[in-house]
């Protein structure tokens, strides 16, 4: 059986910002939609601001007149569901609470159609407990936008237990139809999005409870990463409020798993009231002219003291990128780096010291395996080709001597980085970040949330990643990643970091 919902009448119920986002995307693809919302009046100021918005983009040439006028024709406030009795489709984006939820899906039971599908934009509460209930349960499903919806491409679409699988194949072309990019998902805690992205905020989280860096540091590393912000910036800009109420709504959800353990500093800045930019002040201050992160102090490294020796370890684009830097940093004294392909670690020695790309150990451990006291480790570059200046994080074992601690940043600097140091945390924060969101990725899909494709287009679409988690291990490797990961198990001795069953399988493979 297949279902068709083009051009079919829409009701959408909630007239928030959501709800309003909805309408205009509806509206535009053509659909008849009417808008309820049980304050009085607010889907008719909702309506009179979609109204000016279109006008705007219409002014700005972003749309055209006739479309706008024929969107907003279509578009009807009500005050009353029973006005919606045609309706062949409603998607309800009201208050996240379960109760609220099922009790309005229960009352459009006994108004609509029994062929009606039902679609919730809920982020974060199971579609199986919202059709819990229903007569009809296998017509109800997620249809998670994101927010601002007419911008954002992605939409979840959430199938509970009881959705019938034609209904969310329907949901699914429809999303497509209305210019979105929709993945399907399955209805867990955190759906695809929000449970991928808990990394991201948590890794930082942990290396601030630690001291190993600032916030400042933090989210420069991961935008030389190519996030489009740095995870202290964007908690600031979502709320920390919110962001630590998603964190406790997953852990409470993966019954208190230790892999989503909220934050201690997040709990204080919450008690503090410190929300970010809502209440002025997060990681960052936001007082008049002050919505900026404010500029990384950035250290002035003298150049590298002449070496006797100097060689590039390794292979793969990191180790031919190190080789090119140093042939031109060595270019000026008339040598050049010799190249060693068949070492087993990616990096530089420079006399008796090493400068060695992360595996995830800490640059102490690395001087007490190896053997040598001159040991710094560096951060995982990710963006290709690597960006003159780029920022770098570094971090140099205690057991260094106070020369190699200066020369450590300086080769890094020579080698066209601009480095900023850690203190001597495991993996530091790219590798330990993406190592994780990797982890996490692999586990919703062994756990049948969503395929690697899913997964990939959720991220980069829904939160704007540089990349998809399974984008980024072909970039790296199974083996690559299961070392950070036992490293940082080897390091923090708890639940937090186990490796992925689908990552420990394929590494069996290899």
């Amino acid at each position: 059986m297949s279902i068709d919902l083009r051009g079919t009448e829409v009701l959408v119920v909630g007239a928030g910002i959501m709800g309003a986002g909805i309408v205009q995307v509806a509206a535009l693809a053509g659909h008849p939609v009417k808008l309820f919302d049980m304050r009085e009046g607010a889907a008719a100021q909702a309506l009179e601001k979609l109204a000016a918005t279109l006008k705007s983009l219409v002014d700005k040439g972003r749309l055209d007149a006739e479309a706008a006028r024929a969107a907003m024709e279509r578009m009807v406030p009500i005050n009353s569901l029973a006005q919606a009795r045609g309706a062949g489709l409603v998607v309800e984006a009201i208050v996240e609470n379960l109760d609220a939820k099922r009790s309005l899906f229960r009352e459009l039971e006994g108004l609509l159609a029994p062929a009606a599908v039902l679609a919730t934009n809920t982020s974060s509460i199971s579609v199986t407990a919202i059709a819990n209930g229903l007569l009809h349960p296998q017509r109800l499903v997620g249809m998670h936008f994101f927010n601002p919806v007419p911008l954002m491409k992605l939409v979840e679409v959430v199938h509970g237990l009881q959705t019938d699988a034609a209904v969310a194949d329907a949901i699914f072309e429809l999303s497509k139809a209305w210019g979105k990019t929709p993945v399907h998902a399955k209805s867990t805690p955190g759906f695809i999005v929000n449970r991928i992205a808990r990394p991201f905020y948590a890794e930082t989280l942990a290396l601030l409870q630690e001291q190993a860096a600032t916030p400042q540091v933090l989210d420069a590393c991961l935008k030389a990463a190519g996030f489009r912000m740095g995870p202290c910036e964007l908690i600031d800009l979502i709320g920390h409020d919110t962001n630590f109420a998603v964190t406790n709504s997953v852990y409470a959800a993966n019954f208190f798993d230790k892999r989503y353990v909220p934050s201690l500093v997040q709990a204080e800045m919450v008690a503090g009231g410190l929300f970010g930019r809502k209440s002025g002040r997060g990681f960052y201050a936001y007082g008049e002219g002050a919505s900026a992160v404010p500029p990384l102090p950035v250290a002035v490294h003298e150049a590298p003291a002449t070496a006797r020796q100097v060689t590039v370890h390794g292979v793969g684009p990191i180790a031919d990128h190190l080789e090119h830097a140093a042939v031109a940093a060595l270019a000026p004294q008339g040598w050049g780096p010799a190249r060693e392909l068949a070492s087993d670690w990616i990096g530089l020695s420079i006399d008796n010291a090493r400068l060695v790309l992360t595996d995830g150990r800490s640059a102490q451990q690395l001087a007490h395996d190896l053997g040598t006291p001159d040991v710094a480790v560096f951060d995982r570059p990710v963006v290709h080709p690597i960006a003159p200046g780029s920022a770098l994080a570094y971090a140099v074992a205690p057991s260094a001597h106070a020369a190699w601690r200066t020369q450590a940043g300086a080769w890094l600097a020579a080698l066209g980085f601009t480095p900023l140091p850690l203190a001597d945390a495991p993996a530091l924060v790219v590798a330990r970040t993406l190592a994780m969101l990797i982890n996490e990725a692999a586990d919703a899909v062994l756990q049948g949330v969503c395929d690697e494709g899913g997964a990939d287009a959720a991220m980069k679409l829904g939160v704007n990643y540089p990349a998809g988690p399974f984008e980024w291990l072909k970039g790296w490797s199974v083996d690559g990643v299961a070392k950070v990961i036992h490293a940082l198990d080897a390091e923090y001795r708890g639940e937090r970091y186990r490796l992925s069953p689908w990552l420990r399988r394929r590494a069996h493979r290899a």
